[in-house]
């Protein structure tokens, strides 16, 4: 950037997505000079990008980020509040009064005066502009194709192939930038392109513009160094006029060659007999036209893993008419067209067959690998791999064309191969065939447990892995938009290696920015081993999380289905600037019905009928040709045309039909997630019920032991002799007052009484056995009755007879326990006798009942 008292300017540009880089420059009329870092910070830099129109500051650069200048040093110490319009109005030390080196210049990052948004890249969508506080939609009053140009040029994108005006905006009260841009063409940046105030403020009450930006922008067919009717396909890109080579180069491509040009239809495509030597490298680029596209670019491009072209194989074209000769009508041979829909990629899908003016499918009775075979070669798709049947790729909806195909494999068309004859069969579109050819591609992430991140992985003929060399910050981009996991990407080579073995298909990817999926990204030809094991990619996108349950899908609310048999099946309608409106099916195929139906939480898509099958709605059509992939998160993020662009009628409304019932039920992320709490829900409560009975069983142990106590020391009838001298009762410890039957203790000893052997009743080991009782008999002598389950007391309890208690007792009886049966209560039992052997004490003597 170029700064003096008489202007400002910049002298050296990087533009970006929506990114702009300047470097400090000044000058005076005579010398240029430079701004030195100090206290340079980025309200100095506001200044500057709001003054050259590039919208705000990004960054304050310091330490000559771009290169050393030249000339003075003119300013230091800016000390600017953001607010200025001019540089020089901010407060600094006096012109050319500094303490600096060169080594001190300083610069800014700009975020950039325009971009387009919402295209699916950097090069396609609204046009925005930057007022300093936003993005603002522009104005589409008076908007040329030499905007739309200057627009392309300034964001490195190419030429403009198209433009659309009047688009709707997202909101209604969005404001637009109130100011008509009238470029010319030649203008380096929209910024310097004439601008006029809206009459009357009409910008307000008006909608956007899209821009869409190509990397080819002309074709024209050449021989004998002019253009004509017939001859050597050339397009032109930035690079100037290229050749295109003839491989996989069919008729369809060529047709729609013929009619851009106004030249009829396509009568051949004779390879390389216009080629000219001396001429550029052949364009590798591949066109998968179907024949209906309007303009060459307009076809579905694929460049990866292309092998370079061979000499003199170049394409060309023969057209049926002249330029400036009215269109004749067309030769039904060529009026035909073929494609394959519902597979996620031109060489793979459902067979279509475009007859009458209708797009019809073909039944799959007699439907081999030999009729697949002529498809694939017709599209330019390779060889078959697999002829599909029973509708693998989705019901169609229209005629059903051809019934018992019996192709040799050899036929240039699929039309050409025998059968019953256009029109003619006994079937339904559930038995509709399909093809994958061997040119299929398919594009992943493989890991257990992110869900945007991990080992990139195309499929071609089988899935392999990807090189990471060079894969640069835009082909990373590119792979993360693809696979709808956000706008930009990061390698990880810190990973350590994965077990196995599979291909390594591709290296050398070099994507550029007007490229919206892998495939058309220009890299080495395929091949087995592409590189070593530790140069694959593994990849992080911006939009990366955990593999969890599903949560609730974005826009969820704005998303229903109307008129099925169920909540998940019916006719899509989307909620827009207040009113529910539908969803056409042109491109309409399983691939965006697997979008509704996750979305709405319905499981995966069975089937994506058009043509109003769950009856028509009303209201707008808000959506048309709708392309997605299958891994979006919404209906939204898919490619589609602007909001309430459409050609259709309500007879051709969009419909799902989900594998659920019910939202959120029976999907498979949603049954596992359902197994695994009802599972924890179980174990909770088998832990929660043992805890429970754990504490039950504490503190019934704590009152039985409490209650025993209180029986023993409290229930005691106090009918014996009282005791005078100190002696104890020893028992063992497996018994207490008493003893297994056959056993004595004796206790001659230290003053203990003698324990003879006496029988006693059999006693129970077990709850819930019936019980023996002892019961105390009226009459003489001094009796002691116990009732009741034996107590184990571990190792030996001593129960102080004196002077602990004052009286022995007569008879003890356990009331808490349960009473005897009758039958028992006949049983002889004999006492044990404490015999006397000091004064003071009874004689117990035994006594048979």
């Amino acid at each position: 950037m170029i700064v003096s008292p008489q202007g400002l300017h910049s002298s050296t540009w990087w533009m970006g997505a929506a990114a702009v880089q300047a470097e400090w420059r000044s000058f005076t009329s005579i010398f240029g000079g430079t701004v030195c870092q100090n206290d340079w910070d980025l309200n100095d830099a506001h200044v500057v990008c709001r003054q050259m129109g590039c919208g705000m500051a990004l960054d304050a650069t310091h330490f000559i980020q771009f290169g050393e200048g030249s000339g003075p040093i003119w300013l230091e110490k800016l000390k600017c509040t953001g607010e200025e319009d001019q540089i020089w109005k901010c407060p600094s030390h006096a012109w050319g009064q500094h303490y600096c080196t060169r080594q001190l210049d300083t610069g800014v990052i700009c975020s950039g005066f325009v971009r387009l948004d919402g295209g699916g890249g950097p090069c396609s969508g609204r046009v925005e502009v930057n007022s300093g506080g936003g993005w603002t939609p522009g104005p589409y009053g008076n908007f040329t194709l030499s905007t739309a140009q200057v627009i392309c040029a300034e964001l490195g994108c190419g030429k403009a192939a198209s433009f659309l005006l009047n688009l709707p905006l997202i909101e209604a009260s969005e404001q637009v930038w109130t100011e008509e841009f009238q470029c010319k063409g030649w203008e380096p940046e929209l910024w310097f392109c004439p601008r006029v105030p809206c009459p009357e403020g009409s910008c307000q009450h008006r909608g956007a513009v899209q821009v869409v930006c190509s990397e080819y922008t002309e074709v024209r067919l050449m021989k004998n160094g002019s253009s004509q009717c017939e001859g050597q396909v050339e397009m032109k890109t930035s690079g100037g006029w290229r050749t295109l080579c003839a491989s996989h180069w069919n008729m369809a491509s060529a047709n729609v060659v013929c009619r851009q040009l106004g030249c009829g239809v396509a009568i051949s495509t004779p390879k390389g007999e216009y080629f000219v030597e001396g001429g550029d490298e052949i364009w590798r680029d591949r066109f998968h036209c179907s024949g209906s596209e309007s303009f060459l670019w307009n076809c579905p491009v694929s460049a990866l893993g292309v092998p370079a072209c061979a000499h003199g194989n170049t394409a060309s074209v023969v057209c049926s008419g002249k330029r400036g000769q009215a269109p004749e009508p067309p030769h039904p041979l060529y009026s035909r067209q073929l494609r394959l829909v519902d597979g996620g990629s031109h060489c793979a899908g459902r067979v279509e067959i475009l007859q009458q003016g209708s797009w019809g499918s073909i039944c799959d009775d007699s439907w081999d690998l030999s009729d697949a075979h002529v498809v694939c070669r017709q599209l330019g798709c390779g060889v078959a791999l697999e002829a599909t049947v029973s509708a693998h790729f989705g019901e169609g909806s229209g005629p059903i064309w051809l019934d018992e195909l019996n192709c040799t494999g050899e036929e240039a068309h699929v039309w050409q191969c025998p059968s019953q004859g256009w029109g003619q069969h006994d079937c339904r579109h559930k038995e509709d065939a399909g093809v994958i050819c061997s040119e299929f591609l398919a594009l992943r992430l493989v890991s257990e447990d992110q869900e945007c991140a991990g080992w990139l992985e195309v499929f071609y003929n089988t899935w392999g892995s990807v090189c990471h060399s060079p894969m640069e910050a835009v082909t990373l981009s590119v792979i993360c938009r693809q696979l709808g996991c956000g706008d930009n990407g990061t390698l990880n080579t810190s990973v350590p290696l994965r077990e196995g073995s599979i291909p390594r298909w591709v290296d050398g990817i070099q994507c550029r920015k007007m490229d919206t999926s892998l495939w058309q990204c220009p890299s080495d030809p395929w091949k087995q081993r592409s590189c070593s094991a530790k140069e694959e990619a593994y990849i992080m996108c911006s939009r990366n999380r955990p593999k969890s349950c599903p949560a609730t899908a974005p826009y969820k609310e704005k998303l229903r289905l109307r008129g099925g048999d169920s909540e998940c099946s019916g006719r899509v309608e989307v909620w827009h600037e207040g009113t529910w409106g539908t969803v056409c099916d042109d491109s309409w195929s399983l691939a965006e019905a697997e979008v509704v139906c996750q979305q709405l939480g319905c499981g995966s898509a069975l089937e994506a009928p058009g043509k109003a099958a769950f009856g028509p709605g009303n209201g707008s059509i808000w959506l048309d040709e709708v392309q997605c992939r299958g891994r979006e998160p919404s209906l939204w993020a898919c490619a589609a045309a602007p909001w309430g662009q459409s050609d259709c009628k309500h007879e051709e409304d969009a419909g799902v039909r989900c594998s659920a019932t019910v939202p959120g039920i029976f999907s498979l992320p949603g049954i596992l997630c359902m197994v695994l709490g009802t599972l924890l829900f179980l174990v909770l409560i088998i832990l929660g019920i043992q805890l429970l009975r754990w504490r039950a069983q504490r503190q019934a142990l704590s009152t039985f032991e409490d209650s025993v106590d209180e029986v023993l020391y409290q229930e005691i009838e106090l009918r014996c002799k009282r005791l005078k001298t100190k002696n104890y009762l020893a028992l063992p410890p497996y018994s207490l007052l008493s003893e297994p039957r056959g056993q004595h203790a004796v206790a001659t000893s230290n003053g203990y009484d003698d324990v003879e052997e006496l029988p006693v009743p059999e006693i129970p080991s077990s709850f819930g056995m019936k019980e023996n009782r002892f019961f105390p008999e009226e009459g003489s002598g001094t009796r002691c009755s116990q009732t009741g389950k034996w107590i184990a007391i571990s190792p030996v309890v001593l129960i102080p007879i004196v002077p602990f208690f004052p009286f022995l007792c007569r008879s003890i009886s356990l009331q808490t326990l349960k009473e005897a049966d009758n039958s028992n209560m006949e049983d002889t039992t004999s006492l044990l006798v404490l015999r006397q052997e000091y004064p003071g004490y009874d004689d117990v003597e035994p006594n048979t009942m």
